[in-house]
């Protein structure tokens, strides 16, 4: 959501931003239904204060026995009362219809996110590590889980159709492993507090993060009108929503390990083998509220966590940049972490840490009062994943594999697993 005032004192600003992320100029759409709302209001608030008038010259009008004037004066009061009802409707018309166009509207970009239209113009911001090198020809993870008899997706596809699937056993494990130890390096090392949140919410929650109401065919609803989270992000974000905090309380800092659920519109055809496009998955959640001249130091701060979690799988990965056309719906920056996939030979996304301003907080109406309490303002809000857990058990799967057709577990997972070092066919 974005401020009125600031478009009108710079609309021009406002419409370049727009055309970054491909969408046309609405400035001047905005602020011809701000105007005739305000024209509105002030016509109602006018016939208000004659209404209070005219009612009080009814009752002189009777006092001094002037019963024409006293009626001429109550078929006006009526007029007005009549014109107050229809003007109500009128003003949450015209309110409804801007706060339609605005809420759909994307995020604006900062100045040094990339422009571009899609993922091909992301631009590399750093790597680690190396390309593992196999003496023999790697494979994808769902064909060394589907050997180890530990990965079940005609199952899953019997009880849930497709893109599901089954772990078992040892990998079930591994999964389980990786999203305790992001959560016990995040918690213990890196300051964020757990949280446990619904994994149903109601519209406003997801209306507040950006997924509604544009995005609403990627969401799962359920019949009484709550919809399972995406992602953690949601809950973990709107727990600061319609509050006004105080500025010694930030920054506060969330992490939260839960299944998400995604409809996957549109990827029809996309990653249909294997586990990296599920629509129920399991993800390490980041969140960050902050005061707005903290905000981009938190993402690096954010970003170091994500990927000091690849290292320490000892993981290759790289980090982009996204461009204006790959961003999300929410984002004024984000970069995406992607892993090396040997068995795929390509790298895929495993975390995306964001950036959004007061974009998240306007949709809220999350604020906080600064030190002196004179001034009051809307905190920043930032997300990112610390990190995907089923992409990484997917990587940690395709680059410690074993020519037997054995997994390597790696060292900081170990403690997790019982203190095993292969997972192995029983």
């Amino acid at each position: 959501m974005f401020d009125i005032k600031q478009i009108k004192e710079n609309p021009k600003a406002f419409d370049q931003g727009l055309a970054k992320r491909g969408v046309e100029a609405r400035s001047t759409e905005i602020l011809a239904l701000d105007e005739k709302r305000r024209a509105h209001i002030a016509k109602v608030q006018e016939a208000q204060t004659r209404r209070n008038a005219a009612s009080k010259e009814i009752g002189a009008a009777m006092g001094s026995g002037d019963k024409e004037r006293a009626e001429a004066l109550k078929t006006e009061v009526a007029g007005l009362k009549q014109f107050l009802q229809t003007g109500e409707d009128e003003e949450r018309q015209i309110s409804a219809e801007l706060t339609g166009l605005v809420s759909a509207l994307p995020n604006i970009p900062l100045e040094d996110t990339p422009v571009g239209d899609d993922e091909d113009d992301n631009v590399l911001y750093r790597s680690h590590g190396e390309k593992p090198v196999f003496d023999f020809e790697p494979k994808e993870h769902f064909e060394i889980g589907e050997a180890l008899g530990q990965m079940d997706f005609e199952r899953a596809a019997l009880l849930s159709g497709s893109r599901f699937v089954i772990l078992r056993k040892d990998i079930a494990r591994l999964e389980r492993a990786l999203g305790q130890f992001m959560l016990d390096r995040h918690t213990q090392q890196n300051g964020y507090e757990e949280v446990t949140p619904p994994l149903l919410v109601r519209d406003n929650a997801l209306f507040g993060t950006g997924q509604l109401p544009k995005f609403a065919e990627d969401q799962f609803r359920t019949t009484d009108d709550r919809w399972l989270i995406p992602t953690a992000e949601v809950p973990l974000t709107n727990l600061v929503r319609e509050q006004i905090l105080d500025e010694a309380e930030l920054p506060l800092r969330f992490t939260a390990l839960t299944p998400c659920f995604r409809s996957e519109a549109g990827s029809a055809g996309r990653d249909t083998r294997g586990m990296l496009r599920q629509h129920q998955f399991m993800k390490c959640e980041l969140v960050s509220i902050t005061r707005p001249e903290a905000s981009l130091a938190e993402l690096d701060r954010m970003l170091d966590c994500a990927e000091q979690v690849l290292k320490d799988l000892g993981l290759h990965f790289r980090t982009v940049t996204l461009c204006t056309g790959d961003m999300g719906f929410s984002a004024r920056k984000t970069y995406d972490v992607e892993v090396w996939l040997p068995g795929q030979g390509a790298y895929r996304e495993i975390s995306s840490c964001s950036v959004c301003g007061d974009f998240q907080a306007r949709r809220m109406n999350a604020r906080y009062r600064t030190g002196e309490g004179k001034t009051i303002d809307y905190v920043h809000t930032l997300n990112g994943s610390g990190v995907a857990a089923g992409r990484a058990l997917i990587a940690v799967i395709e680059n410690y594999q074993n020519e037997d057709g054995s997994i390597t577990i790696p060292e900081c997972l170990r403690s997790y697993m019982g203190g095993a070092s292969v997972i192995g066919k029983a």
